[in-house]
């Protein structure tokens, strides 16, 4: 123990020595490296972040240090050396270098939606899309542009289908139908709405109302629907439906007979008519259930009236906010004069602006 303190004591003062024997320059300098150095750790958060005046300060006057203190900076030689060479290479960096000039962001941007959502397409197909919004974009900047976003080519893009894709595709030939039923204030009957809903745009067909849906009234409403769809019925392939006595052979037979498929939902399960109930649901929150129904002729007037504002007034979130079909295009921006017309005596409002 005795023999390790004196070592000590000899070494610190060979240290000392070997301090008066150094320039009052050397030692200015290391004095201002070591102040730099304690400013930089106290920003630490949480490591040291060098910027452009750190490293201009560190690199004038590290070379004022002996070498032996030179390797026990915050940074070494080589880092110091690694920042000369990236200052002087922003130096000699010319704007208007020779070469491939750079592809644009906005066509990046559509070359990967272009690929995200079409799976199938190969470089080439979305080379001849783009040169039809007027890109020139070669096959290879394309296979290049999606190597850099890890995009995958199409084969392996188009390994297998999301489920949002396949019920998104399936969407666009179902129908679904339903009843609902309302009840009079004044007479005290109960009337039954039939309605079909097409799954795809939301556009909701009323058929029919009655107080006694039998199996004959719900056939001819079938044959109503054919009629209503016209040529557009050969778009659907499937209608949804629950297992309700009112739909009997006949109407399945109808349907049949125009190409569309009848699929019962199962047992006590009404959520797998989840476009039909909830369409249940919003004809009761915003007309129904606040008004008083008098009788089936008030009931069908009321019907009319929202049903025109859920088809080409009502936005729908599953649409982008849009109506099913609107009958007017969208305002422009900044427009100021705006009216407002009410739909069943104000129960529903509908803006539109005023033409100048």
């Amino acid at each position: 123990m005795a023999l390790r303190l004196l070592y000590l004591i000899f070494a610190q003062v060979v240290g000392w020595l070997v301090l008066l024997g150094r320039s009052s320059a050397a030692k200015d300098a290391e004095l201002l490296v070591l102040r730099h150095e304690v400013a930089v750790l106290r920003r630490a958060n949480p490591r040291p972040r060098w910027n452009w005046a750190d490293r201009a300060v560190l690199a004038v006057l590290v070379r004022r240090l002996p070498d032996w203190l030179r390797q026990r900076r915050l940074v070494t030689p080589g880092t110091v050396l690694r920042w000369q060479r990236r200052l002087v290479a922003k130096k000699w960096t010319y704007p208007n270098r020779i070469g491939r000039p750079p592809v644009d962001d906005a066509v990046v941007a559509l070359i990967e939606r272009m690929a995200r959502e079409n799976t199938c397409w190969g470089y080439r197909r979305i080379q001849g899309e783009l040169l039809k919004l007027g890109h020139r974009v070669a096959a290879s900047t394309v296979r290049r542009v999606l190597k850099r976003l890890r995009i995958p080519p199409a084969p392996e893009r188009d390994s297998d289908t999301s489920w949002r894709r396949f019920l998104r595709a399936q969407a666009v030939s179902l129908l679904a139908c339903d009843f609902f039923h309302v009840d009079c204030a004044v007479t005290l009957k109960r009337v039954y709405v039939f309605f079909v809903i097409e799954v795809a745009t939301r556009y909701v067909h009323i058929l029919g109302t009655t107080t006694n849906p039998n199996g004959a009234w719900t056939t001819q409403q079938a044959r109503n629907l054919l009629m209503d769809l016209g040529d557009r019925a050969d778009d659907f392939r499937f209608l949804i439906r629950d297992r309700a006595g009112q739909f009997t052979t006949s109407f399945d037979t109808v349907l049949a007979d125009a190409g569309i498929h009848v699929v019962k939902t199962p047992p006590r399960c009404p959520q797998a008519n989840a476009h039909a109930e909830r369409f249940i649901g919003t004809v009761r929150r915003e007309a129904t259930d606040r008004l008083l129904i008098i009788n089936e002729h008030h009931l069908r007037a009321v019907l009319d009236h929202y049903v025109n504002h859920y088809n080409h007034r009502r936005p729908h979130q599953a649409l982008q906010l849009a109506p099913p079909q609107p009958d007017q295009p969208i305002a422009e921006p900044g427009c100021t004069s705006i009216r407002r017309r009410p739909v069943l005596g104000g129960l529903i409002n509908e803006y539109e602006p005023i033409a100048a």
